[in-house]
């Protein structure tokens, strides 16, 4: 399964420090052996948000954030470039269209979709909306919170602690990365 490294400073913004990995299945991230055929049609439609991010020139992730039916009530795409906003992660984005969509800030029964492993504010927004499920692509072994690095949506000490399913389609998430920062290093 692909993981997604930032270079020695740690930073995602880092261009020549970005490189892909891989490891054996049994990585102790997310939830083992669940069947994630389910989500790929959502993480597909994450990662086309994600392309969306990557052509705009911000890092390419994009999450899409689904009802109970399982119906999409949000999607967002890294914007921090665009809007200079040092939140502007997809998770962020997403959950507050799906909170707006709502009309409220408690998304219990929803489910998340991400590109990427989210970063420790992503995994506590997911917290904080309480959301069902995460379902992540690409692990992320700098800085993400939802199994690897850290694991801030699992900590018994919360209140709320969302399922989590990992390494949907995270072959094809990572590559979306490793291709973004490589043209970023070339060009």
């Amino acid at each position: 399964m692909a993981e997604i490294t930032p270079g020695p400073d740690g930073g995602a913004g880092d261009e020549a420090a970005w490189h892909e990995t891989t490891r054996h299945k049994a990585t102790g991230h997310g939830t083992t052996g669940h069947d994630t055929t389910g989500y790929e049609a959502a993480m597909r439609r994450a990662l086309g948000e994600a392309r969306l991010a990557g052509a705009a020139g911000d890092i390419p992730v994009g999450a899409v954030v689904l009802d109970e039916s399982g119906e999409t009530i949000g999607t967002g795409r890294n914007d921090r470039e665009l809007t200079a906003d040092p939140t502007g992660h997809a998770e962020i984005v997403a959950i507050r269209a799906a909170a707006a969509s709502r009309g409220a800030w408690r998304l219990s029964g929803c489910t998340l979709v991400v590109t990427l492993e989210p970063c420790t504010m992503c995994a506590g927004a997911a917290v904080q909306a309480r959301l069902g499920r995460v379902v992540y692509g690409a692990v992320d072994l700098k800085a993400g919170a939802a199994g690897s690095l850290w694991d801030v949506v699992r900590d018994r000490r919360l209140n709320h602690r969302p399922e989590v399913v990992a390494e949907v389609l995270a072959d094809e998430c990572g590559a979306l990365l490793t291709e973004f920062f490589t043209r970023r290093r070339v060009g």
